[in-house]
Order: structure tokens, then C-alpha cells, then sequence
């Protein structure tokens, strides 16, 4: 019972329902009728009714809700009213996923519905002529915002008739888009809007998200509309317990003799385990292929102890399944077969898994909607379900597991991205002005910054000012010049070593933390092992293996302030958020035993330094303050690189971002501020976020720190509070007790 912190009971919700549209079409109407569905629910009414009226329309409400019947009800509908006497395509319709999964589950879905309307999907596997039947008669296009960047803007010309009819553009699952990936994905929503209006067009736009804060603002600021917000979830559902599991601390063997905790992934399989042998259908989310691989292992030994025949009734689910692979999956949870599946997030947008009793999460996924949209794949028949959050060794989980209310009380985490970023922007214009050539008129469409970013342009030589506009005159593809998943510079391609495939890419700003010759590299939730960096070739050769250790990057970090933008005072104390340039050397690494986190040894690298224009939120302390808080000199600079981990680790619960697109520096006399100061910054060029959301919400933010710090029941210490694992000075000095009484007197006169 000492592990289990909380239990909380969501209460069961009956189903309210409400009469079909006068305008829905029939047929339509008839198709959601035989799959079930007698009356759509009043949310998806209430939103459908937004959307036929013309109305931009986020629908944020939970997992298994029917968000997809909103969108689909008035665009099919619309799309079979338009059509010609012969069948001709008068209306269209463009659906964005994320992933080609959920496009390709979406496609299904729709072809199950047999309404007629021709849908298919456009992505890189798609066959020459599948694009020109697609181009030519497809009225519901599925799709995502990197082949609408790549091939859909780009070649705007020969789809004109497409964006002629264009009247609705759904994107789902739009909590995805964040930091610089929704900033990317902003720009090129703009663009589409532009491209559109070319051709007389001015789309619907209908976003699905999972439950957060502020949806309507977080949809506005990735599209550029005002949108309205339907969050009233009227589908049913059972009670659901979900509990809040600490697992135990085991040892003090850990870094600088640190207290470590059981792994969640050892919890974990216990549970699934247990749940397993009662004859729970159980789902247990794990971070990587091979921790699902462990979970599933262990709880197959543990299982066969108890009954021989149980072993085989759990397994493992990992990213790269073909679909029958993964159709035969679901259908063995459905009929009882399979009553454990392990799974990495891969599942989360990949699998349709109905009527589980309980879901199991392996640490806190990194927001409350990825961690509700886990929980809620359990009782999705409307009948009682669990959900359990076992908590990884981290400040961040440590917070939630002792302090309930800030995952259970009202949203408090934002979806963080900054478009106006000119490192996101500048190469967005430039593919915009080859698409179209830009006007004055069209500036304000991507953002305040946009005239200094052109200009800037311009000097480069990449964009020309005449009479009509400002023209491309590059010869490379303008759009080339944006990855939408990367955050700037060339990047590192990541290859196998045997066969010379290209298995994916890693941003080159992050290539010396994570794809350093002999790091541990987790790659769709594939475990591989670097035998080679070639910075000169942006390549890392790198082969398949299961390794019993991960890898972290040791970095000597230094920063200075270049602007300061806004800031504040706390009685004595400042805050503030600016520019900074922060310089990083990677110097060497860790190995830490896998599960557990023992470091086993460290081993130097001799890599270059590389420099990083960014955004940062800062806080000072000045020694008159200090003088009077009873803090020893000699342990304000542990005090100072506790608060900064600490910190750093408890951002994500108030902007979505995780601790690794994040960094800090703490220091008892910055040459810039004269005084102690503690930076956290955001880890891309031009910033994307981040840092804002830290600054707007100091108070909480660091008030949650001081709390997680004073919650931990390590005695100096630990993961689960003050330490982290991408310290650039090993954990080295820290100083629990003191950065309580360095925070008390930062927030002595916070708001």
C-alpha cells in the first residue's frame, strides 16, 4: 500500500444524445446507421452543426468520444450534395494525421462507412498513378502536413480543381503539433490558407484534440483563425479508478550515492503480471520497444509460475507491425486470447483496441493528454476500468504521484509552439513566395515578424523585391529548405551499418548528445547501438542492438545574455525572459545499467563545440537577499544546480515539452547579472516556446519545484528530484536542503 500515493474515482457518465441534422445527407446518415450509431452524440452534433455553418471548430473532448464522426458528418455530407449530375467533384475535403497510420485507420473507417465519397490516402508510398486519380477525382484526401509541404503546395498548379472545390481541411490529433514541429506545421497551415484563397477557396478548418488546456487558443495559434472550442463530452462511460504507484526505493548505489528507485518497467510487469493471472485484459504503455520487449518477458516468467498456460497469453506491441500484424492483435484482444499486451506509444496512434479493463502506464508519457489518452483506451464498452500511473525515477513524475490535484484539477499544461520563430519562418516565406510570390498584404497573414524576416531575406539574396511582390529566385526547391521535424542545420542521417539503409534522421543540433559514437540510440521505439559519428558527413553508422545499458551525453555548458525582453521583480529577487547564446560541448558519456539507472562508467569524447541563439527565462537572487536566508556560502552553488534540475524537470508540467528539448545553467555570479542566476532555455535555434510559458507561469512553475524537491523521501538526493540524467558536471555539486531555502526566498514575494 506504500507504494500506491492516491486513487481517484471518475465518476461513470451516461451517453446524452441528439437528433441527426436536418441537413445531413442521407446517406450518410444511413451508413452511420448501420454501423450502430441510432443518434449522434450531442457533443458531435453541437460541433457538426459549427462546422456545416461555417464555423473554425476544434473538438478537444476524450479518447473513444467519436471525434471523427464531427468532422465526417458535414464534410461527407457536403461533399455528395455538391456533386455533379455524373458523379463530378464538386467539394472536397483535406484530412492531416500525423502519422500515415492513423491516415491509413482512418481511411479504413471511412471505407467500412461505404457512403460512396471517394477517399483516399496521398503520402510517400503512394503510386504515380494512385497521385493522378487521386489528383484528379479524389473528394477526401488523407494525408499529412509533411506531403502537403513537400508535394501539395509546391505543385498547387496541377491540383487546381482540387483547391478550387476545397471546403473543409480537418487535422487531427492536433495536440501533436508543439514546440518547433507546431510551429512548422503553423506555416505551412498558413500557406494552405493562402494557397487556397488563389483559387477562391476558403476552408472550414475542424481540429480533434485530446483533452487540454485552452484549446481554442492552442487551435487559433496553429491555424491563424478564431476558432471555438466543444469540450462538453456527452459519449458514456464507466467508472474508472486510476491510481498514482511510487515504486519503492531499493539502493543508495546510485550516482554520487544517490537513492534509486525500482524501475517502473520492473513495477510494471509485476502489475501486468497480477492483472493478468485475474484475468484483466491489461494494456501496459512502456517508453521503448525494448522495455515493452522486457515488461512482456518478465510478466510471461512470472505468469508460468503460477499457470503454464498463461505465459503465452501476454505479448508484446512495437512500432514497424504490418497492418494484418496488427489487425490480428486487436482481434485477440477482443476475443480473450490475449489478455496483456505491452506496447510502446506506438499503439497510441497505430491500433484500434476496444474494451480493455485496465490500462497501465510506465511513467508519465509527458502531458495529461498523451497520459488520458492512455488511460482512456481502458472500459471504451462503457464499463469500469482502471488506469495506473507508476512513476519513473523523475522530478517530474515525483510531482504528480505526491500531488494529485495536478493531474486530476483543471488543465494546466499548454500546447506550447512559437510560429513567428525565424528560424521556422524564414524558410517557410521563401517556399511561399515560390509557390505564390508574396504581397505586402500578405504579410500579416504569418505573423508580426514577417517584414524583418523578409527583409532579411532579401539581403541574403534568396527573395527579390519587385513591383508585385517579392519573387523566389533560388534554384533549389524552396521547399526543401524546411524540415518540418527537424530544428534547423543539416541533419544527421542515421544509417545501418550493415546495409547502408537510411533508417530515419536526428536533428544536427542534437546529433553530439545522442548519436555519438557509442551511444544508445531508441529509434521507433528500436534499440541500436552508434559505432560511428562523422560530423564532416552528417552520418551515424549504427547497428541493431539490445545493449544492457543506456547511454546520457556529459556537456560543459556556458551562456550569455544577448537582449533581455521583459522582466519583473520578486521583492528583491528578478525574473526575467530574453535571448541567449549558449554554448555546449559534449566532452563524454555515461553508461547506466538498464532496468535501474546504476551508471556502470563514463567514457570521454572529443567533440567541437557548438553555439545555440536561443530563447531563456532566468531568475536572480542577490546577495542581500542570500545574506539574510541562512544558506552557508559554500552551498549556494549545489543549491543553485539543484533549483535548475529540479526545475527543469517540472516545466513540462505547465508547457509540452519534454526535459530533453530543454536545458539549464546555474552559476553563484553570472558576469552578466553580477548576482546568483539560474537559466533554463529552450534547446532549438530562435526558441519555441518554452522559455515564454516558463516566464507567464514562474510562480506555479517553480512553487511545483520546491514542493517535488520537499516531497522526495531520498535523504541528499536523487533522480526523483535534484538529479538528471544529462548533467554536464555529473551531479556535481547538489545540494538538496539548501535549494529548499534558496527557493523560499525567491518566492517569498512571487505572485
Amino acid at each position: 500500500m506504500e507504494r500506491l500515493r492516491h486513487v481517484e474515482l471518475l465518476p461513470a457518465r451516461e451517453a446524452t444524445t441528439a437528433p441527426w441534422p436536418t441537413w445531413a445527407h442521407a446517406d450518410v446518415r444511413a451508413a452511420y446507421e448501420r454501423t450502430g450509431v441510432r443518434e449522434p452524440w450531442a457533443h458531435q452534433a453541437w460541433a457538426a452543426d459549427l462546422v456545416h455553418a461555417g464555423r473554425h471548430v476544434v473538438v478537444a473532448t476524450g479518447t473513444a468520444s467519436g471525434k471523427s464522426l464531427a468532422y465526417q458528418l458535414p464534410a461527407l455530407s457536403t461533399i455528395l450534395a455538391a456533386r455533379g449530375r455524373r458523379g463530378e467533384r464538386g467539394a472536397t475535403a483535406i484530412y492531416l494525421a500525423p502519422t500515415k497510420a492513423l491516415a491509413a485507420d482512418q481511411l479504413a473507417g471511412l471505407t467500412a462507412l461505404a457512403t460512396g465519397v471517394r477517399a483516399t490516402t496521398h503520402d510517400g508510398d503512394s503510386p504515380p498513378e494512385l497521385r493522378d486519380w487521386t489528383r484528379d477525382h479524389a473528394e477526401y484526401l488523407l494525408t499529412n502536413p509533411d506531403m502537403l509541404h513537400h508535394s501539395l503546395l509546391p505543385g498547387h498548379a496541377r491540383w487546381a480543381s482540387f483547391w478550387k472545390s476545397l471546403r473543409y481541411v480537418v487535422v487531427d490529433e492536433c495536440h501533436h503539433y508543439r514546440g518547433v514541429f507546431g510551429a512548422h506545421v503553423a506555416q505551412v497551415l498558413r500557406r494552405l490558407r493562402r494557397v487556397a484563397a488563389r483559387y477562391g477557396a476558403s476552408p472550414v478548418f475542424v481540429l480533434a484534440s485530446a483533452t487540454a488546456a485552452s484549446p481554442a487558443d492552442t487551435a487559433a495559434r496553429l491555424t491563424g483563425l478564431e476558432v471555438d472550442a466543444v469540450t462538453d463530452d456527452a459519449s458514456p462511460r464507466g467508472q474508472v479508478a486510476v491510481g498514482l504507484w511510487q515504486p519503492p526505493l531499493t539502493s543508495y548505489d546510485g550516482e554520487n550515492g544517490a537513492a534509486v528507485r525500482r524501475a517502473a518497467s520492473s513495477e510494471a510487469a509485476d502489475l501486468l503480471a497480477d492483472l493478468v493471472s485475474d484475468g484483466v485484459r491489461t494494456l501496459a504503455f512502456v517508453r521503448s520497444r525494448r522495455g515493452a520487449e522486457h515488461v512482456a518477458l518478465t510478466a510471461a516468467e512470472l505468469l508460468r509460475e503460477v499457470d503454464p498456460s498463461l505465459g503465452s497469453r501476454v505479448a508484446a506491441y512495437r512500432g514497424g507491425y504490418l497492418p494484418e500484424e496488427r489487425r490480428e492483435i486487436e482481434r485477440s484482444l477482443r476475443d480473450g486470447s490475449l489478455l496483456g499486451l505491452a506496447a510502446t506509444n506506438a499503439l497510441e496512434l497505430g491500433i484500434d483496441v476496444a474494451g480493455l479493463d485496465a490500462v497501465l502506464v510506465a511513467g508519465f508519457p509527458g502531458t495529461r493528454a498523451a497520459l488520458w489518452q492512455q488511460v482512456g483506451r481502458a472500459g471504451r464498452a462503457g464499463q469500469d476500468a482502471l488506469g495506473l500511473l507508476v512513476a519513473r525515477d523523475d522530478p517530474l513524475d515525483t510531482y504528480l504521484v505526491t500531488h494529485p490535484d495536478a493531474l486530476f484539477g483543471a488543465p494546466v499544461e499548454a500546447t506550447v509552439f512559437d510560429p513567428s520563430n525565424p528560424y521556422v519562418l524564414a524558410p517557410h516565406l521563401c517556399a511561399a513566395a515560390a509557390e505564390i510570390p508574396l504581397t505586402v498584404d500578405e504579410l500579416d497573414l504569418f505573423g508580426p515578424t514577417t517584414a524583418s524576416v523578409v527583409d532579411g531575406l532579401v539581403a541574403a539574396g534568396l527573395l527579390r523585391r519587385r513591383t508585385a511582390g517579392w519573387f523566389w529566385t533560388d534554384r533549389r526547391r524552396a521547399s526543401d529548405l524546411a524540415d518540418l521535424r527537424s530544428t534547423g542545420g543539416q541533419a544527421v542521417q542515421l544509417v545501418e551499418q550493415t546495409t547502408g539503409r537510411v533508417v530515419g534522421t536526428v536533428d544536427a543540433g542534437r546529433a553530439h548528445g545522442s548519436v555519438h559514437t557509442g551511444a544508445v540510440y531508441v529509434h521507433r521505439g528500436e534499440t541500436w547501438l552508434v559505432d560511428e559519428l562523422s560530423l564532416d558527413d552528417h552520418v551515424a553508422m549504427m547497428r541493431r542492438a539490445d545493449p544492457p545499458y543506456s547511454t546520457s551525453a556529459r556537456e560543459v555548458t556556458e551562456i550569455r545574455v544577448v537582449e533581455e525582453q521583459t522582466a519583473t521583480t520578486w521583492g528583491e529577487c528578478g525574473l526575467a525572459l530574453g535571448t541567449v547564446d549558449v554554448s555546449h560541448q559534449v566532452v563524454g558519456f555515461l553508461r547506466r545499467r538498464e532496468p535501474g539507472g546504476e551508471v556502470m562508467g563514463e567514457q570521454p569524447l572529443d567533440l567541437p563545440a557548438r553555439t545555440l541563439r536561443t530563447s531563456a527565462v532566468w531568475w536572480t537572487v542577490p546577495d542581500a537577499a542570500l545574506a539574510t536566508s541562512g544558506i552557508d556560502p559554500a552551498d549556494l552553488p549545489g543549491a543553485a544546480h539543484a533549483a535548475e534540475h529540479c526545475s527543469i524537470g517540472l516545466l513540462p508540467l505547465f508547457a509540452t515539452c519534454d526535459r530533453w528539448d530543454i536545458g539549464g545553467v546555474s552559476t553563484v555570479v553570472h558576469p552578466d547579472t553580477g548576482v546568483l542566476t539560474v537559466f533554463v532555455y529552450d534547446g532549438h535555434p530562435g526558441g519555441a516556446g518554452f522559455a515564454e510559458r516558463g516566464y507567464g507561469a514562474a510562480g506555479a512553475w517553480l512553487r511545483a519545484t520546491r514542493e517535488t524537491i520537499v516531497a522526495c523521501a531520498c535523504p541528499e538526493g536523487c533522480p526523483s528530484c535534484v538529479q538528471s540524467p544529462k548533467c554536464g558536471n555529473q551531479n556535481n555539486p547538489l545540494d538538496k536542503a539548501a535549494a529548499v531555502q534558496l527557493l523560499d526566498v525567491l518566492l517569498q514575494h512571487a505572485p
